[in-house]
């Protein structure tokens, strides 16, 4: 796991010095799309052992995150257009 995510923010390194203007936001919006997946998945594993009361607030945390990820993907396509009209 370790290793993954050293290459991983190790091809991000390389990908920022790309030729794009925005090229750093976009690798901020891609870092933060990530953490919001890892989140995401953590609060559908919580769904296997919550009980009743809980459940509801897991769904209220899914739901959340599951807009965020639409605005963080909303924000990558915008940056994309602007970078190729």
């Amino acid at each position: 796991m370790l290793v993954r995510t050293v290459i991983l923010y190790a091809v991000m390194t390389v990908c920022a010095v790309a030729f794009h203007e925005n090229t750093f936001a976009v690798w901020e919006l891609k870092e933060q799309l990530q953490i919001l997946y890892i989140n995401m998945w953590e609060l559908l594993h919580q769904l296997e052992y919550v009980n009743s009361d809980q459940r509801v607030v897991v769904y209220a945390e899914i739901e959340h995150i599951k807009q965020e990820i639409i605005r963080t993907i909303d924000l990558l396509v915008e940056h994309d257009q602007q970078q190729h009209p």
